[in-house]
């Protein structure tokens, strides 16, 4: 995957529990993040959560798209056992949160924050050193 390989700034992984992911804040980076992560869930056997990880992951690094200017990063913390969380943080450099908030049936936007509160188990934010992570945790079936 030569193409892909230049979207992403740079990958950290540790050892199976983790994997990150920093792509420029560049439109390629919602694509190549998508893919990204399909990819490592189905190497980590969580078929089941690669799609609808994928959609939400797409959505929060849209949003750190329109609103940052700087790297975004993308970080999976893989279940210890069966019946645990899968954790999945975007980091931008914005310390500004999100905010949720409620689209007309005609905006073309403004719907990625409901779409992450309505799939997860739990969601939320935090300041970082150089901005924010905002993080989602689904359940694993098992």
């Amino acid at each position: 995957m030569p193409h892909a390989a230049r979207e992403v700034i740079g990958v950290i992984d540790t050892e199976g529990v983790s994997v990150e992911w920093t792509f420029p804040a560049e439109p390629g980076a919602v694509r190549t993040a998508r893919t990204a992560v399909r990819d490592q869930l189905r190497g980590w056997g969580l078929d089941t959560l690669a799609d609808i990880t994928a959609l939400l992951v797409s959505e929060l690094v849209t949003n750190s798209l329109r609103h940052a200017t700087g790297p975004i990063g993308v970080r999976l913390v893989r279940p210890a056992g069966l019946g645990d969380t899968l954790r999945v943080e975007v980091s931008d450099p914005l310390p500004d949160p999100p905010r949720e908030r409620a689209a007309s049936p005609d905006d073309e936007s403004g719907r990625g924050l409901q779409l992450v509160a309505g799939s997860s188990r739990s969601w939320g934010t935090r300041p970082g050193s150089t901005g924010k992570t905002v993080w989602f945790e689904l359940a694993v079936p098992g």
